[in-house]
C-alpha cells in the first residue's frame, strides 16, 4: 500500500469507519458462508457459486485492506479558520466566462463527488483554486477546453 495522505472530513472519516466495520462484521461472515454451502454442494471444481462466492471474498478482502490504509493515512480536516486563500476544506463559490456561478467544497480524493460539487484537491480544478483568493481569476484546462473561474467568495 501507498503511504499516500488520504484528506477526510468528520464525516467521510465515520462513512468509511462504518464500511469497514460492516465488511468485518457482516460481509464476511456472510461470503463464508456461501462458501461453506458451495463446499457441502460437491466438487468444488467445476462449482459456479464457489467460484463466485471465492472472487466476492477477494473482493471484501482487497476493500477491507483499502479502507484500512485509507484510515491509518488519514488526516482528518477540521472547519477551515477563517482564512482568505482556498484551502482542503474550503467552500469556494466561482464564476466562469458565462456568468454560471457554481460552489465547489475541496476534499480529498477519498471523498470526491463532482456531480455534488465536491473536488478533489488533486482535480485540475481543485489545483487551481488551493491558495487563491477572492477576486483571484484562474484559468483550468479541462477536457472541454480551457475554462476561466472567478473566485467570488471562500467559506
Amino acid at each position: 500500500m501507498s503511504d499516500k495522505v488520504h484528506y477526510l472530513t468528520p464525516d467521510g472519516k465515520r462513512k468509511l469507519e462504518s464500511e469497514l466495520e460492516y465488511l468485518l462484521t457482516v460481509r464476511r461472515a456472510q461470503v463464508a458462508e456461501r462458501i461453506r454451502q458451495a463446499k457441502e454442494g460437491g466438487d468444488i471444481m467445476e462449482n459456479a457459486g464457489y467460484d463466485d462466492a471465492k472472487n466476492e471474498q477477494a473482493f471484501i478482502e482487497g476493500r477491507i485492506m483499502t479502507l484500512q490504509a485509507i484510515l491509518r493515512d488519514a488526516v482528518v480536516l477540521t472547519q477551515p479558520s477563517e482564512s482568505d486563500t482556498v484551502q482542503i476544506g474550503s467552500h469556494v463559490t466561482v464564476c466562469d466566462d458565462d456568468g454560471e456561478t457554481s460552489v465547489y467544497y475541496i476534499v480529498g480524493s477519498t471523498e470526491a463527488d463532482p456531480v455534488n460539487g465536491r473536488i478533489s484537491n488533486e482535480s485540475p480544478v481543485g489545483r487551481a483554486l488551493l491558495g487563491r483568493r477572492v477576486g483571484d481569476v484562474v484559468t483550468v484546462r479541462t477536457p472541454g477546453g480551457n475554462a476561466r473561474l472567478t473566485i467570488l467568495s471562500i467559506g
